[in-house]
């Protein structure tokens, strides 16, 4: 090829390697972000497959939005981990929307056009100024349409557009300033906030001080008002209960039955309202999570059955009448009240514990606990689990090597036993172990290889507790089990 064709191709050629996505590190993050009116970074490590996949995306959006100042930027996280620290960024690729420096979750599509029309939604105001001849249709134009009413002498407040900014992308903010105002419910004093909703009751006014509020009490007020009194729950609106921090009372009931769920929505419509914002009311398929209710407390036969589950607390508390409208109320009002017991599933506790591994109930998690000056590991399983079944003799050699010592070697049946309220920890797979040394409250999990001998190194390298003079006997024993562990 000739010199003057390569130098042709030449800008072709870097147009293919130059990237619209801005390449951030400690020192450039501030100032290509903390300035701007709208961004958008993406957090991420070279290896994650999910960041390669976005990668061309990305690219793409960046170069559309570049032309409408939006930045699409990037940070990885295997070599700024301040910056990813400061973000919480917990997993890859993580990607924020930047107003002025300020964070928010982006919780958009993940390919270019998707992108593209998320951040032109975002570099909108996110407060559309209404008239009376486009307020009426704006009331309609989503499920959740939140629109603050002012005029000279009492303007909206600040904190209306605060929200808005947000909160946008949850619900549809509108507002109407001046000495022409639509009709307001009978009594609304200026300014006022109403929600509008597709659901319920339809509208409902803000009744505190509009004026004085803060972000804070106007964004709790807002989350609750748009959750439907009494609706069903499932896997694709499961989180946004999950994140509104209250408790759930969940209904279990045969999901073809449509005349016993509207009956209860009419003869319980007054309580789910007096209640609201205390927790939130569902009803779920009994069949096809008929497992969860179980696990729940709620058997299958006993449906339809109540129970209130407190997600945060791990804590659950079962109706024990059969439902009707007069056991619900009379179940949630003394809930509210803090007069109900959690209701706590447990084998019994074993009447002794010769054996070489301690046998863990909830009821008797207390009763091993309290004993502050001895080492504490423990297996939590499932009968069924494969992996559970081919460590069972590795656990039980493991327990005969440290009986009588102040190591105690314990297992629980987590399908059979829940674990205590207010646990730092919850049990999501099988096996797990975990490991709380003497005198201390902490709970350490072991996540290395399953053998004797891992097991024993670990206990070594994490115990506290004072060590146990051996009889002649005892020695024998332990001789015992160290052939046993050689077999295995």
């Amino acid at each position: 090829m000739r010199l003057s064709a390569l130098l042709a191709l030449l800008p072709a050629i870097a147009g293919v390697f130059a990237s619209d996505v801005l390449d951030l590190n400690q020192e450039t993050f501030m100032s290509e972000v903390y300035d701007e009116d709208l961004a958008l970074v993406e957090f991420f490590a070279p290896w994650c497959g999910h960041c390669k996949n976005l990668a061309p995306h990305y690219e793409e959006a960046a170069t559309t939005l570049k032309g409408e100042n939006i930045k699409l930027a990037k940070v990885d996280c295997t070599k700024e981990e301040t910056v990813c620290k400061q973000y919480d960024v917990q997993g890859y690729p993580t990607l924020k929307v930047f107003r002025k420096g300020e964070p928010t979750n982006y919780n958009g599509p993940r390919e270019a056009e998707g992108i593209i029309a998320y951040m032109r939604k975002q570099a909108l105001p996110a407060v559309s100024v209404l008239t009376t001849e486009n307020h009426d249709e704006f009331t309609t134009k989503d499920n959740v349409v939140l629109i603050a009413y002012g005029d000279d002498a009492h303007p909206v407040p600040e904190a209306f557009s605060q929200f808005a900014d947000v909160a946008r992308e949850n619900f549809l903010f509108g507002k109407v300033e001046g000495s022409s105002l639509p009709e307001l419910p009978k009594g609304t004093k200026l300014p006022a906030l109403v929600l509008y909703k597709k659901f319920d009751e339809g509208k409902v006014v803000y009744d505190d001080d509009f004026a004085k509020d803060n972000l804070g009490d106007l964004m709790g007020w807002a989350n609750a008002q748009s959750v439907p009194l009494f609706d069903e729950i499932g896997p694709k609106n499961f989180a946004k209960y999950a994140e509104s921090g209250l408790p759930l009372g969940f209904l279990f009931m045969d999901p073809k039955d449509e005349a016993t769920r509207d009956q209860i929505r009419k003869d319980s419509a007054e309580l789910f309202k007096a209640n609201r914002g205390k927790l939130n009311f569902v009803w779920i398929d009994g069949d096809k999570f008929g497992e969860y209710g179980k696990s729940l407390g709620v058997a299958p036969e006993s449906q339809p059955g109540f129970v209130i589950q407190n997600l945060q607390e791990q804590t659950k508390y079962l109706m024990p009448e059969a439902f009707n409208a007069k056991s619900l109320e009379k179940f949630v009002t003394a809930f509210v009240a803090g007069d109900v017991a959690p209701h706590v599933k447990s084998q019994p506790v074993p009447a002794s514990q010769d054996g070489p591994v301690y046998k863990l109930t909830t009821l008797g998690w207390d009763q091993l606990f309290e004993q502050t000056d001895k080492d504490i590991f423990v297996e939590f399983y499932a009968p069924w689990c494969g992996h559970c079944q081919r460590l069972a003799p590795v656990w039980d050699t493991l327990g005969e090597s440290y009986k009588g010592s102040n190591v105690v070697i314990a297992q629980m049946d987590a399908t059979e036993n829940d674990l205590p309220a207010g646990l730092p920890f919850r049990v999501e797979g099988f096996p797990t172990l975990k490991f709380r040394a003497a005198g201390s409250h902490e709970f350490v999990e072991y996540e290395g290889d399953r053998s004797l001998e891992s097991l024993t190194e670990f206990i070594e390298a994490n115990s506290k507790a004072p060590k146990v003079e051996k009889k002649a006997d005892e020695a024998d024993a332990e001789d015992e089990a160290h052939s046993k562990r050689d077999e295995l």
